[in-house]
């Protein structure tokens, strides 16, 4: 199944149902920003609900699943997916969308309308899960 999406660019892109297969930006993700980002208690906000492996970070959450081995279980397509809008997966999610700014309730008035990560920094975290084998 394929739907269409729009991302915070403004741009439309096609993607399966759990996948997204078009990378949002030109420049490849880097994995060392993206691992900056993933383990950063502002911004990305991912240890506040999974775990990762790192050794530097003593408390993690236990919302959602272990990122332990994700590039193992899940191709940059499917990562991207989930980091732009798990909702597009489950909608049932507590995850928030990360790159989707438009029709997302509970939010404070000044994020409204805004991503809370860049095409960029999305690709750069796709690129740091990726190596999580």
């Amino acid at each position: 199944m394929f739907m269409c999406m729009a991302i915070s660019s403004g741009v439309q892109i096609a993607a399966a149902a759990d996948r997204l297969s078009t990378p949002l930006t030109a420049s490849p993700g880097d994995a060392t920003r993206g691992r900056q980002i993933v383990l950063a208690r502002e911004g990305g906000h991912c240890i506040l609900c999974h775990h990762v492996p790192a050794d530097e970070i003593k408390v993690f959450g236990n919302v959602g699943p272990a990122l332990d081995g994700i590039g193992s279980r899940l191709d940059a397509a499917q990562l991207r997916q989930r980091v732009v809008d798990i909702s597009a997966v489950n909608p049932q999610a507590v995850m928030p969308t990360f790159h989707r700014a438009t029709a997302i309730a509970k939010v404070a008035p000044e994020y409204r309308g805004k991503p809370v990560l860049s095409a960029q920094q999305v690709e750069d975290v796709v690129a740091y899960l990726g190596t999580l084998k």
